[in-house]
Formats: structure tokens, sequence, C-alpha cells
């Protein structure tokens, strides 16, 4: 059902902003920056949950613009004015290059090795899509998921349950997973509930002022048709956990069963869509907000139940604190 609804909000979001065009703008250094102002101003989500002054941001940027600008530095400055959204769901595509915002996660520590990830899965763990997974020989069974876009079906996850089935607890370690399809982060957390679970709501733009939005639609995660795991779990996270993978750790919170563990997630909670400049560079942009099921924003991420950080003098021995951190816990809690 939260799919459902999800589809339902997006599908009338696309006919609403879905295919912005900004066509009464020229084709000109000018015409293009009135037009990606305008598409923002009208059409981003968090101008006024993120306090910015759109239009402070217009007189500052607008001076730089002149008809003799060339391509390069157009997209210098338009990629500079977007970058003060702080949104890694921004970006703006010309045919020479790609702008992004990247401080979201660049501006804290990494908490995570990908070689002492290798490490803990050792030589014979299991791939199934998406899904890479072993079991600790403390029989607590370890799942790395590193993007949502890589597809996790119904009957991997089975297989992937019934394997672990002897364990008596689980990580489930999306560190550095940027987010990607929904449908597998959701899939993935209705294998964690026997029943149907509130986890947030949505909005949709419904006019051109900033905080013009539809009445919040509840989002459910219902329980899986499949095998479910009811014992202890604990979820990885540090700031590279972006996108479907801050909805993926807003939903799992709301699992009795479930403790997060690590860094603060890196957010990006509004649902992207994109649009057009007259010279036909593209723009993405955030345009339905997203909340947790107590209508506060998570934008800006999610902390976790238990905060751990990658120890250097760990890492240098190959250790991963966070990874030892939460076996110890799990090894702790009553099966």
């Amino acid at each position: 059902m939260r799919r459902l609804s999800c589809l339902l909000i997006l599908m009338v979001t696309m006919m609403l902003i879905g295919c912005v065009r900004e066509d009464n703008h020229a084709n000109t250094p000018m015409g293009n920056f009135e037009a990606l102002w305008t598409i923002i101003d009208e059409h981003y989500c968090f101008l006024d949950y993120k306090q910015i002054d759109w239009y402070e941001i217009r007189k500052r940027y607008q001076p730089f613009v002149h008809e003799n600008l060339n391509n390069d530095k157009l997209f210098q400055i338009l990629s500079n004015m977007l970058a003060e959204l702080k949104d890694g769901h921004v970006n703006l595509y010309a045919y020479h290059n790609t702008a992004r915002y990247w401080n979201w996660f660049e501006d804290y520590p990494r908490n995570y090795s990908e070689e002492l990830v290798e490490k803990y899965l050792g030589h014979d763990y299991r791939v199934s899509g998406g899904l890479r997974y072993t079991i600790f020989d403390d029989n607590i069974g370890y799942v790395s998921y590193t993007s949502f876009s890589a597809a996790a079906g119904n009957n991997a996850l089975n297989e992937m349950f019934r394997y672990l089935d002897i364990c008596n607890g689980l990580i489930i370690d999306v560190r550095c997973n940027g987010g990607g399809d929904l449908t597998n982060a959701s899939r993935l957390a209705g294998r964690f509930t026997n029943e149907k679970v509130l986890v947030g709501y949505m909005c949709h733009k419904t006019g051109k002022g900033h905080s013009d939005f539809s009445k919040p639609e509840a989002m459910y995660i219902d329980p899986s048709d499949g095998i479910r795991w009811q014992k202890p779990v604990v979820v990885l996270t540090n700031r590279h956990s972006y996108s479907a993978t801050n909805d993926f750790v807003n939903s799992m919170r709301y699992m009795p069963q479930v403790t997060l563990m690590g860094d603060q997630t890196g957010g990006g909670s509004g649902m992207p869509f994109s649009s057009e400049l007259p010279n036909g560079w593209g723009v993405r942009f955030s345009a339905c907000p997203t909340y947790d099921a107590n209508m506060q924003q998570i934008e800006f991420g999610i902390e976790p139940d238990i905060a751990v950080g990658l120890d250097a003098n760990d890492q240098a021995q190959g250790f991963d604190t966070i990874i030892e951190a939460a076996r110890a816990y799990l090894n702790k809690k009553p099966q």
C-alpha cells in the first residue's frame, strides 16, 4: 500500500510539475538564468524549511550574467546558485558537464571502508542481486547492500533469509548506499514487520508559493508475503546513506526489533523531478517533501540510536569498529 500511495502522489505530481518547462524565457544567458530561478522558486519544496532567501540569491547572482557569457561560465554561475540549496538531489545537466552538490557527505567522516567490508564478507559470501551476505563465526548474519538500484526480488530475499535463519541476530549494512529504487527499499523493509506500519507522509506542490502543499498522504510498510525476520536487527548507517536509503532507514526505525547504529544518514527526503531550460540543459530538483511518522522533516538525515564511528586504530588493525559494535550489541540481546 505504501508503494501504491507513493505512485498515486507521483502521478498527480507529474501532471503538475513533472514536465515543467520555462518556455516564456528566451534562449539567452539571462533567459536561462531567469528560467532556472523561476523553476526553483515555484517548484522546489524546501525553500521555506531551509529558510533560503531565494530572492536574495537571485539578486546576488544576477549581476554575473550578461549576454556575452559563454556556456562554461553560465554553467558555473547556475551551478553555484543551485549549490545554495544544499541538496544532493539538485543537479544541472549540460552537454559538457553535470553539476552536483556533494558537501552533504564530504564535510563529514566517511565511517566506512570497502576493504574492511570485503574482509568481513570473506571469500565464501553469497551474492543475490545487490545483496552480499554471510554468517560470522559468532552466528551473527551480515548483509551488505550498497545500492537500492540493484534489484532485490522476493525470491532472492526468501533465499537470503532462509540461509540466515540459523543466526541469532542480523546486521544490515547500508553505509555508502546512495539510494536508488524505492521499491527495493520498501520490499526489504517489509521483511521485518508482521503488521502494517505507518512510516511517514508525503506532500506535493499545489501552487507556486513556497509553502503551497497538498494534504499529507500517509505512507505504510505492509508485511511481506515471504519469509520475515523476527530476531534482533542492527542497521548500520553513515552520511553516505542517502535518498532511498534514508527512506529505508526511516522505515526500519519503526520496527520494534531494529536498532540503528553508526552515523547520521545523509538525508535526501525530497522526491526529485526534472525540468528543462530554454537551451536544453536539464535540471533536477526536490519537489515532494517526505516526513517521518510524526510529521517531522528527514531532509537532513536520521540520527542513529547508537552513535559509533570508525576508529582509525581499529581500522589499521583490520577491524571495523561499527560492525564490531553491532556484533557485541546483538550478542548481548535476548533472543
